[in-house]
């Protein structure tokens, strides 16, 4: 797989593996960093953060906090150094969140509580995403927030102090991103605050907010069942212990290796995960688990190990909905017909991934059959490119997620290349040379 030692060519070959083996290292978790950034300008303190994931999404939270008025200092390799403003901004600060989703909701609700004047826009793709359930919640707990543009979507101009006390109820089918929102703003209220989600997606995410808080000194008080949960939390000002914060590695990167040696056969070993893990796509190990790849856990790592050979899964995977592609690259290869259910929310993703998936599986000679909120895929074991045949080049919609997933189905299938392979660097900018380390 050529360019992973330079700049990476417009369109990517990927080599089909025979078989897989080696280590993989995923960076520091993408969600975590999120979460440790947002606490440490709610709490407004100094705060070295390790692991830090250095790709483009945190690269675009890093530079908002610097339009805010943070210092940051990169200590070493992923160790960064933050120290808070002296004070709020003169004028309005516009921040740009580029394609940033959960830096989008971060912000707004982060925004509420931090004086000034904010302006949070982003991409044209961003500006498409909603994030209205937010800014009524907002305004109910007596934010000023105001749409500029398309209503319930950004650029909004927020201006920042303080939310009241009292009790809201949140509309989170679309995404527990607005729950994780206001329960990191919380903490900057004026009095309690009580969050009612009645439907909550992707609840997973939701708890890694909560361990990350709780690792920043705050804990709330929370219930509920099925889809529906419910919080109840204090005004607390988050601060790490002794001043630093160490991000996990990231479960969702590690997605992919561990697919691979499902997919291909051979034996992957990961490191620098966390030995238990409130991130919802750890789940995914048992998913290629149940559908034949063996997973072991020793310490300071997790190996998967798979024979190329596959069954078929019926499952919902609104808890996590990241590695729904992921899923549908592996099960193209198994025996028998895979149904993938109640992920309508993934039409409102950096692409449509249900459309952008089973396009780019379908091009590939992989039949899928696309649902109003999910996919149904028969596998085919024996699919594999023909001898001589042209590559085919699959779009990845400047979808990360979609890039990456489609590599997977290039490893055991062949003859496929990746448009825009840079892509990646959104949240794993070594993707291609991990894949060509267990893959050569």
């Amino acid at each position: 797989m050529a360019g992973v030692n330079g700049p990476l060519p417009d369109l990517y070959p990927v080599r089909r593996a025979g078989c897989v083996a080696g280590v993989v290292e995923p960076p520091g978790s993408k969600s975590i960093s999120h979460r440790a950034l947002n606490l440490a300008l709610i709490g407004q303190r100094p705060v070295t953060i390790e692991n830090l994931l250095d790709a483009e999404d945190i690269a675009a939270f890093s530079n908002a906090l610097k339009r805010m008025g943070w210092q940051m200092e990169r200590v070493s390799g992923a160790e960064v150094r933050i120290e808070p403003p002296g004070g709020p901004p003169d004028s309005p600060v516009r921040l740009d969140c580029r394609s940033a989703g959960t830096l989008l909701r971060f912000l707004v609700a982060s925004c509420a509580v931090t004086p000034g004047e904010w302006i949070v826009d982003g991409s044209p793709r961003l500006r498409e995403r909603p994030i209205g359930p937010l800014l009524d919640a907002l305004r109910q707990l007596g934010s000023s927030v105001d749409e500029l543009g398309r209503a319930g979507c950004a650029p909004v101009r927020i201006r920042g102090g303080a939310l009241t006390g009292g009790r809201v109820e949140i509309d989170a089918g679309e995404s527990s991103q607005y729950v994780s929102a206001l329960l990191m703003a919380g903490l900057r209220a004026e009095g309690p605050i009580e969050v009612l989600a009645p439907f909550l997606v992707s609840s997973p995410y939701v708890d890694t907010t909560l361990q990350v808080m709780a690792d920043f000194g705050c804990s709330l008080a929370s219930g509920g069942a099925g889809g529906a949960r419910e919080f109840r939390m204090e005004p607390h000002r988050p601060e790490a212990p002794a001043g630093r914060y160490r991000v996990a590695g990231d479960d969702s990167a590690a997605a992919y290796p561990a697919a691979a040696a499902a997919l291909c056969g051979g034996r992957v070993k990961l490191r620098g995960l966390a030995s238990a893990s409130t991130q919802g796509d750890r789940a995914f190990l048992g998913l290629l688990e149940a559908m034949g790849a063996a997973v072991r856990t020793a310490p300071g790592e997790i190996e998967v190990e798979g024979n190329g050979q596959l069954r078929a899964l019926d499952r919902d995977l609104s808890e996590m909905p990241d590695q729904v592609p992921t899923l549908a690259a592996v099960a193209s290869f198994a025996h028998g017909v895979t149904t993938i259910r109640n992920v309508a929310h993934l039409r409102i993703k950096e692409s449509d991934r249900l459309a952008a998936i089973g396009t780019e599986l379908r091009r590939s000679g992989v039949s899928v059959e696309e649902l109003p909120d999910g996919l149904r895929i028969e596998g085919n074991p024996a699919l594999t490119a023909a001898p001589g045949s042209p590559r085919i080049s699959i779009d990845t919609y400047d979808d990360h997620r979609i890039a990456m997933s489609m590599a997977l189905v290039g490893l055991r299938r062949g003859g496929l290349s990746i448009r825009r392979p840079s892509v990646v660097a959104k949240s794993y900018p070594g993707f291609w040379a991990d894949l060509e380390g267990i893959a050569p």
